[in-house]
This record gives C-alpha cells, structure tokens and sequence, in this order.
C-alpha cells in the first residue's frame, strides 16, 4: 500500500491534528521518500515508518511534539540534519537497519537537546573501534544507545519507550470516567431498586393491617349491631316455656 493511502486509512475520520501515534510500518515510499505526512500533525508523538524503503528525510514535516521516531530497515544513509531541524522535541531514535557508516553521519543529532536513546543495530557504524564510547562522546545527551547505558546496564524498555504507555493512561483514564458514570448509574439503580422494595413491603403491612383492621371491625359491629341483654334472652326462654306447659295441658284434656 503507498504511503499515502495508509496514512488517510490511519486517519480513521479523525484530523491530523487529532491524531498522537501514527505507523505506516511496511507501507511503500515512492522514491525512497516521505510522502502524505504534513505539518498539520502537528500533536503527532510517536511516529513509526519501519521498513517502508525510505532513503530521504528531507520530506520529513515539522512535528514540534514528536517524541520517538522508528525508522528501522530503511536504507538512510545521512541527511539527519532534517531531524535536528524538525523534530526538537525528540527523546527516541531508533535507526537499525539503516546505511549509517560513520560517526560524521550522526553529528546532527548533537542539536537534540532531549535524545536519550538511540538504536543503530546492524548499521556498519557498529563495527568501528570503539565504536560505543565514541558514540557516547559524540552525544553526552544520551543515556542509552542501542538499549544499554554506559554502564552496560540494560534499558527497562528499550525498544518500547514510556510514551506507548502514557498514551495508554489517556486511554485507561476515559475509560475509567466510563467506568465510575457505569459504577454511579448501577448504585442509583441499586438504590432506586432497595426503594421500590421497601415501597413495596410497606404497602403489604398497609394491606395486611388493613385486613386485619376490616375483620375486627366486622367483628365489632356484629357485637355492636345485633346485642342481645340478659332480660331479653330470659324473656324469651321463658314464653318456650310457658308454650310447652300449655302444649302439656291440651294433651291432658
């Protein structure tokens, strides 16, 4: 695919003033030369054109944000004045793979204030005498070169710097907003939920006490409504009585 293609099928709908990571890694520059990538990226922080035939940085935009920079398996033989010029804020240059022959060659990155690392695996640089303390002479700035410092102490990350990881937390950090509004919502429904329940279980004792209330006002009111007193039930024995003695008297007759 060309370069310039995969660089608006990197887009994704976003502008280039949007966008922080780009790689074009595999992609094919005509004429060994960088084509697609303008100023307008001009928050790009990471930067990957890995094997891309490039020969030329003289295409190379100005990203004033640009912090790490892979250019490994390309074919630059020099012309790294173009990175000193464009890229001021660069902390990680990898350039394995590449034609770099001597130490004149990477001069211009002495204008780098902030380079702290630097790759050259499998450039022919790496077989002159010396050729590590000379570099580390060359460029007091850096504190590693190809992942190891002057103490042959190995880098954390030397092929990844903690820039992948920063644009990471931006990412973590939206997503842990999402998180904590989903955490809230469940909390209000839990909450709306245990209310609803309580509603509930208030309106049952309403109901049950209700009930309870209607059958002893049921029983209440028979009492109330249909009292017989103690001279009204005598009274009424007595007129059985006095029936059953005039029954006994006819059967007499």
């Amino acid at each position: 695919m060309e370069m310039e293609k995969r660089i608006n099928l990197e887009l994704r709908n976003r502008k280039p003033a949007e966008v922080k990571e780009l790689v074009l890694d595999n992609c094919r520059s005509d004429d060994g030369k960088i084509l697609g990538l303008t100023a307008e990226f001009e928050n790009l922080e990471f930067l990957s054109m890995i094997n891309v035939n490039l020969v030329s940085l003289d295409n190379l935009p100005k990203l004033p944000k640009l912090r790490k920079l892979e250019l490994s398996d390309n074919r630059v033989s020099g012309g790294l004045e173009a990175l000193a010029e464009k890229t001021p804020s660069l902390t990680h240059l990898n350039l394995s793979g590449n034609k770099i022959k001597d130490l004149g060659t990477l001069e211009p990155l002495k204008k780098l204030a902030m380079l702290s690392s630097v790759d050259l695996f499998n450039c022919e640089v790496t077989m002159l005498l010396d050729y590590r303390d000379s570099v580390l002479d060359l460029l007091p700035q850096i504190t590693y070169l190809d992942g190891f410092d002057a103490d042959d102490q190995e880098a954390l990350d030397s092929d990844h710097s903690g820039l992948e990881d920063e644009l990471d937390d931006e990412d973590g950090e939206s997503g842990g907003e999402d998180e904590d509004e989903d955490e809230l919502d469940v909390e209000d429904e839990d909450d709306d939920d245990e209310e609803v329940d309580v509603e509930d279980d208030e309106d049952d004792e309403e109901d049950e006490g209700g009930d309870s209330d209607e059958v002893d006002d049921e029983d209440d009111d028979d009492e109330v409504c249909c009292p017989e007193s103690h001279g009204e039930k005598r009274k009424r024995e007595q007129e059985d009585e006095d029936d059953d003695d005039d029954e006994d008297d006819e059967d007499d007759e």
